[in-house]
């Protein structure tokens, strides 16, 4: 069984809260009521989304589609943006700069993530772990 949701997101100031409030309405409707672990693991990924779609911001132009995709234990998201130009770290990770941080976290709260080319952009995309909902067969 597997759900998708995509979302055409506008330019603008509010795009990374946009993104965090479909993804936990998306959630919400696909993981139901949740324990302590499983909301753990719903606000990482909101952490994720937020740094996926910052680095679209500050360093693809802009993002400019959202996706989210669910299979029994799994949710895959995709985030789109105009730049050709793989993600990269601007050096080495140091937790003390105010900035830099996100394919830090994506490597750390992640099972997988990665890039794709996508027209005249590209794709980062990741997959994280996620507890099934009450009654949800595998």
């Amino acid at each position: 069984m597997t759900d998708s949701r995509r979302f055409s997101l506008e330019k603008g100031p509010g795009v990374v809260g946009q993104c965090r409030d479909l993804t936990r309405e998306v959630l919400d409707e696909w993981l139901g009521t949740r324990g302590v672990h499983e909301r753990a693991a719903v606000e990482d990924v909101l952490l994720l989304v937020s740094e996926v779609v910052t680095n679209a911001c500050t360093h693809g132009g802009a993002p400019y589609e959202l996706r989210l995709d669910r299979t029994a234990g799994k949710l895959w998201v995709q985030v789109s943006d105009n730049s050709p130009e793989r993600p990269h770290p601007h050096g080495k990770h140091r937790p003390a700069r105010s900035s830099g941080h996100g394919l830090y976290l994506l490597k750390r709260l992640s099972s997988a993530w990665g890039w794709v080319p996508r027209g005249r952009g590209k794709t980062v995309w990741f997959e994280v772990p996620v507890p099934r909902p009450p009654g949800m067969a595998l």
